[in-house]
């Protein structure tokens, strides 16, 4: 067999090995109905904070790149498990935003967040407790 079709069956078999371990990770990290609700519904706000806080330039430049991939990802056409999964299909956007807060919040500190937040304070304490910023 040539190399290049060796080479494309490795990045190949690669690929689908990440995206098993991706959604075996949403499997196990997957939110209840209830707060799986909650964040759809702070949705639009929450992405206004990502863009407010992707522009901020006093934020350290890998947490901006951070968000800045993770409005790509958002934007793409297609997600990383397919919509028409009952309820997985919809909890993958919101499970990846939530871990890309915390990493954030840990970087960036939660003031920077809030400073941003567009929404409402009772919003912001849905935000926290969906992001697992109280902890």
């Amino acid at each position: 067999m040539a190399w290049y079709w060796q080479t494309l069956i490795s990045v190949a078999a690669a690929l689908l090995l990440t995206w098993i371990a991706l959604v075996v990770a949403l499997l196990i990290l997957k939110p209840d109905t209830a707060r799986l609700k909650e964040a759809l519904r702070l949705l639009p706000d929450l992405l206004r904070l990502l863009r407010r806080l992707a522009a901020d330039s006093t934020l350290p430049h890998g947490v901006r790149l951070r968000l800045g991939l993770l409005l790509a990802y958002l934007a793409m056409p297609f997600d990383l498990i397919p919509d028409f999964i009952p309820v997985l299909g919809y909890a993958d956007d919101a499970i990846i935003i939530a871990a890309v807060l915390r990493s954030v919040v840990r970087r960036a500190g939660l003031d920077a967040v809030r400073r941003h937040w567009p929404g409402s304070d009772d919003g912001f304490v849905v935000l926290r407790r969906l992001a697992g910023l109280d902890r």
